[in-house]
């Protein structure tokens, strides 16, 4: 994934827009969309590659309060398909007026839960046929849900009272196993790199996940790689 660390950039809205614009050139999407919430701090942050006159607009009408794309992805766990949402009124009532300003309603949202009741949610949009956009989402899915993950905790650290609590202490065996699953180790390479059971490698990893609020092994890795627990390979 050739995208920038987010932390090495220093201008807070300059660098998560620009983010987002890196992402949408990376998989050739029409727009990409960050909307989170942070109750520790009491702040909310929206980034978008929408045009202006649409977030204008957006605002305006207050879609955010029956936009489905926010308000049902907000309580899954799992990524949201728009074309599950496409049948219900307050989905045609935003898109049939988004599609006017060029906004397709092909997309999906990938939600991000944090450690104190923080919430993130990244959405990207393409136009183009059903069948394409299928396979388009599954070949990238795995780079979004970790790209969604590093664009929220950098929001969230953005916050300095937020980036003081949201450090999650992991063992040293922890990170290791972290590491050399960063690397492309399977499980079974690194029992046998460390010497330990295949057992207690997927052990270490399950805690890893719980210390970082992640629900997959590579939202571990995104999450610890922003934390500067391991790093890039």
């Amino acid at each position: 994934m050739h995208l920038i660390d987010l932390s090495e950039l220093t201008a807070q809205r300059g660098r998560f827009d620009f983010f987002l614009e890196q992402v949408r050139s990376r998989f050739g999407f029409d727009h990409v969309a960050y909307l989170g919430a942070n109750p520790v701090a009491g702040t909310m942050h929206g980034y978008v590659t929408y045009p202006e006159e649409w977030k204008r607009l957006y605002i305006q009408k207050a879609f955010h309060l029956i936009d489905p794309t926010l308000t049902i992805a907000q309580r899954s766990i799992s990524p949201v398909d728009w074309s599950r949402l496409e049948q219900t009124e307050n989905f045609r009532k935003v898109f049939n007026i988004a599609h006017d300003f060029g906004i397709t309603s092909h997309g999906l949202t990938i939600p991000v839960r944090g450690p104190y009741g923080d919430t993130g949610m990244l959405s990207v949009t393409l136009d183009t046929s059903g069948h394409e956009w299928k396979g388009r989402i599954a070949s990238a899915i795995g780079e979004l849900q970790s790209i969604a993950v590093h664009m929220h905790d950098a929001v969230m650290n953005s916050d300095a009272f937020s980036n003081v609590l949201r450090h999650s202490l992991l063992s040293s065996r922890e990170i290791e196993i972290l590491q050399w699953t960063a690397a492309g180790k399977t499980q079974q390479d690194i029992a046998d790199i460390l010497g330990i059971s295949h057992r207690t490698v997927e052990v270490h990893l399950r805690s890893a996940r719980e210390k970082l609020y992640s629900l997959t092994t590579p939202q571990a890795i995104a999450r610890a790689i922003a934390l500067h627990l391991i790093y890039p390979i």
